[in-house]
């Protein structure tokens, strides 16, 4: 068994070097159509930890989630453009808000149902989940820390993640075809698309940034500044017991400074790689926590992809709903359901698929869900507490 922080730190950084290596490779990356590189980098550490090659409770692995994934947060938040979203206009946000309004109220009910399943401990795993699913992936690991998702409970949650969206994008790509007849059926005003046409093209530029080692410094330096501050103020705040700790003053507020640096010229850290660093250390991140779990924790997880297409229904009647009552056409439904629960990678190409032309709408409307995804999951969590 390895014990040595050192060694640990090495093994974590070569696994998942190896899966971005092989996720990016042009002969490997078909491997990973359907269970994606961060599944893979989760659940490897945790192949390794259940055979007990990792020492699970090496005090390193607190060390990693408690500095490294504020920095990483804030990195990835830092790019984001604020006044590109709010020029898509209100339909197209609406939509995504209902969308995710969907997502929390399927999780606070799929978790009254199937709590006498699964337990009643699953409560914060409900909030991880919709983290996800109404951000990303960076949402869903920054509530696990914030309310200390046990690892039990975190690690089948991880197999509804990578199962439920990967079925509903292709269930979204194949209703392309029913587009002109659910247009029709909520009398859609054809003039949002043209609006959105004219005002989206250019919202959102992602710079093709080539890492540096000065770059790389300077966003370390930016990244553990952010961290270090957000770990000072959050010691200044109050503690309400089972609701708000530290570590979730910690989250919150770091997120809050990488959309307030976000306005200002500290957005232009994009053009060394902001965003590329901060998955590089969430993902990190990402397998410290699989080694800290171990593989008989995920037998729930069968019960909870029932759970989580229950959350998508509930998710997609109040697109249905919201999509009536504001004309909004089936190309915003697709790109808003997309947004939420499949994210920044994918958001897009169901936009596209939709509408050619209009990939960014998806990914704006992505963008935003990763802003907010960590207070909603937060929120949704605590409504599923109520319920205890």
């Amino acid at each position: 068994m390895i014990r040595n922080p050192a060694v640990i730190v090495a093994l974590l950084l070569a696994i998942e070097a190896a899966v971005l290596f092989l996720a990016g490779n042009k002969r490997t990356k078909h491997l990973f159509s359907f269970l994606p590189s961060v599944f893979w980098i989760y659940f490897i550490p945790m192949l390794a930890a259940t055979f007990g090659l990792i020492d699970t409770k090496n005090p390193v692995f607190g060390l990693i989630t408690t500095y490294l994934l504020p920095a990483s947060l804030l990195l990835l938040l830092l790019p984001v453009d604020i006044r590109a979203i709010w020029r898509l206009g209100h339909t197209a946000l609406a939509m995504f808000f209902i969308g995710a309004a969907g997502i929390i109220a399927g999780a606070v009910l799929s978790f009254g149902i199937f709590r006498q399943f699964v337990g009643a401990q699953f409560w914060s795993g409900f909030g991880a989940l919709s983290a996800s699913w109404t951000g990303g992936s960076a949402n869903m690991i920054a509530v696990k820390e914030a309310l200390s998702v046990p690892d039990a409970v975190f690690a089948p949650m991880v197999i509804v993640d990578t199962v439920v969206p990967y079925l509903w994008m292709g269930l979204l790509i194949a209703g392309v075809a029913l587009q002109k007849g659910f247009d029709a059926w909520v009398k859609a005003d054809s003039r949002v698309i043209d609006e959105l046409s004219s005002q989206a093209s250019a919202a959102w530029e992602r710079a093709a940034a080539r890492l540096t080692a000065g770059g790389i410094i300077i966003l370390l330096a930016t990244a553990a500044a952010g961290s270090m501050a957000a770990q000072l103020l959050a010691r200044q705040m109050p503690v309400v017991k089972d609701v708000v700790s530290p570590y979730t003053w910690v989250i919150i507020i770091v997120s809050m400074m990488g959309i307030l640096l976000s306005l200002t010229p500290a957005r232009r850290l994009e053009e060394y790689g902001s965003s590329r660093v901060g998955y590089y250390i969430l993902y990190f991140v990402l397998t410290a926590i699989g080694a800290k779990a171990s593989i008989a924790s995920i037998g729930s997880a069968v019960t909870l992809i029932i759970a989580g297409f229950l959350i998508v229904l509930v998710h997609a009647l109040f697109l249905l709903v919201g999509a009536r009552l504001m004309k909004a056409p089936m190309f915003l439904v697709a790109s808003a359901s997309q947004a939420n629960i499949g994210g920044v990678a994918s958001a897009p190409v169901v936009a596209e698929v939709y509408q050619p032309g209009l990939a960014s709408v998806g990914l704006l409307l992505a963008i935003l869900g990763n802003i907010l995804g960590t207070y909603m999951g937060i929120f949704c969590a605590q409504l599923c507490r109520m319920l205890l």
